[in-house]
């Protein structure tokens, strides 16, 4: 079992393309932080035209305290699933915060210290589908931060998952969250 991290503000923002289901991965990991690990927690998105391709985002926030202000301004993590989105947000991110990214997708690092998983080649070869990437690269952030259980991940996904995808879904939270755990122990996938 992970010890549970504490936070004042815990910024993170998910980022790929529209359609990789990073709007409805911020939800779930926001439902996960909020409704089954207690804590005060924000989601936002950019959903325009990027719903057809271009860099999306969604931002979480997550704080023990009370959050005043429910933007994204200042990063601790940034998930990555396209080259694109990253070199977008990697701005954003502060100066000793975590980047995680696809290692299919994102080739040209903007800095050595990122966590680099193959999350939907894993979606592809592990679980049949490259759908379930998403959920797979919030469990592996869940798993590298220890920001919430892997029981808490798993009921927020389970909630959301469409009818007869359950079973796909619980194996992606399970190798995604495994994923993360592995490379912060340095184990490479």
């Amino acid at each position: 079992m992970i010890k549970k991290q504490t936070f004042d503000r815990y910024e993170i923002r998910l980022s790929g393309s529209g359609g990789q289901g990073l709007v409805l991965g911020g939800v779930i990991l926001a439902e996960a932080l909020g409704v089954y690990e207690g804590r005060n927690v924000t989601q936002t998105q950019s959903y325009g035209p990027e719903a057809r391709g271009g860099a999306s985002r969604s931002d979480v926030i997550v704080s023990d305290g009370e959050i005043f202000y429910p933007k994204a301004t200042e990063l601790d993590l940034l998930l990555c699933l396209t080259q694109e989105s990253c070199d977008q947000y990697f701005p954003h991110l502060k100066e000793n915060g975590l980047l995680i990214v696809d290692s299919d997708k994102v080739r040209q690092l903007p800095t050595q210290k990122a966590f680099s998983l193959p999350f939907i080649k894993m979606a592809r070869e592990k679980v049949g589908t490259p759908v379930v990437a998403n959920v797979i690269s919030i469990s592996a952030v869940a798993g590298i931060t220890g920001i919430c259980q892997k029981e808490s991940i798993l009921k927020a996904v389970l909630a959301r998952a469409p009818r007869g995808t359950e079973d796909k879904n619980k194996m992606a939270c399970e190798i995604g969250f495994e994923m993360g755990i592995s490379a912060r122990k340095g184990v490479h996938v």
